[in-house]
């Protein structure tokens, strides 16, 4: 009962932090489960279930946090249009990908990239040129740069686009709401390719591949509740303040992974 519990409140902050922050909640789902999952998931692939798990977790909030947002007009969806082709491909690649790497290099690389994302919001690096001028391969080779390295690390991919967005002066809470929904492919996609990447593989008792099913259906439960409340709030805050608490936050999560 007791993990049950502290699955649902991770269901709730996740949640909360998926429409707050337009970044799916696998930032915070992931090592949560890192420490939850511990007693129950062997190690060498506790760090492919806590991501497998996130990115499943992502594809029912991203429902909730992208309805929030349209409601507010704030998604733009032709630069949604713009990255998704690619971001299919990278994020069922990247799925794939992990089943032949080990606990401890998913743990760092999902580290060093908080980190890095950060740094990189908190000083506000920004570009001159604005992203409607950005050329076609631009677009696709993001995409597949977000796919790819938002499944290692079982994120909707917010960490990724909402700083391409701003960085091409898109503001901040336009790139929340957008990433919000470029969320959802990388979801499906990477979920999906956790399934095949665990098909077979001695792990969990209540597992479908590296996804824990408990773990997925205590979470869904919350976030899909407290996601369109994070979102309302977004909508309500200064955004440059909102910008600086993002990345302070990115950092604190780096800090909890690599101290495992």
């Amino acid at each position: 009962m007791a993990e049950i519990a502290s699955l649902l409140l991770l269901g709730v902050f996740s949640g909360f932090i998926a429409g707050l922050l337009g970044v799916g909640g696998g930032l915070i789902i992931v090592p949560a489960l890192l420490y939850l999952l511990a007693g129950s998931v062997d190690q060498a692939i506790l760090m492919h279930t806590a991501v497998g798990t996130a990115l499943a977790a992502i594809v029912f909030t991203s429902i909730s946090s992208v309805r929030a947002h349209q409601s507010h007009g704030a998604i733009h969806w032709h630069n949604f249009k713009k990255l998704t082709p690619t971001i299919l491909l990278g994020a069922f690649s990247g799925a794939l990908l992990t089943k032949l790497m080990s606990f401890d290099f998913m743990r760092i690389f999902f580290a060093f990239f908080e980190f890095g994302v950060a740094i990189i919001m908190f000083f506000g690096v920004s570009s001159s040129t604005h992203v409607d001028h950005l050329k076609t391969w631009v677009w696709r080779v993001t995409g597949y740069i977000i796919g790819l390295v938002s499944a290692i690390v079982g994120i909707g991919g917010g960490t990724m686009t909402t700083p391409f967005l701003t960085y091409n002066n898109v503001d901040i809470k336009n790139a929340i709401a957008t990433s919000a929904a470029v969320g959802m492919p990388i979801a499906i996609a990477g979920a999906l390719g956790f399934i095949v990447a665990g098909w077979g593989v001695e792990s969990i008792d209540s597992g479908l591949g590296f996804i824990h099913t408990e773990a997925l259906i205590s979470i869904v439960v919350m976030s899909v509740l407290f996601a369109p409340l994070g979102a309302r709030v977004a909508h309500s805050v200064d955004g440059k303040k909102l910008k600086k608490f993002f990345a302070i936050f990115l950092a604190f999560l780096g800090l909890a992974v690599i101290t495992f």
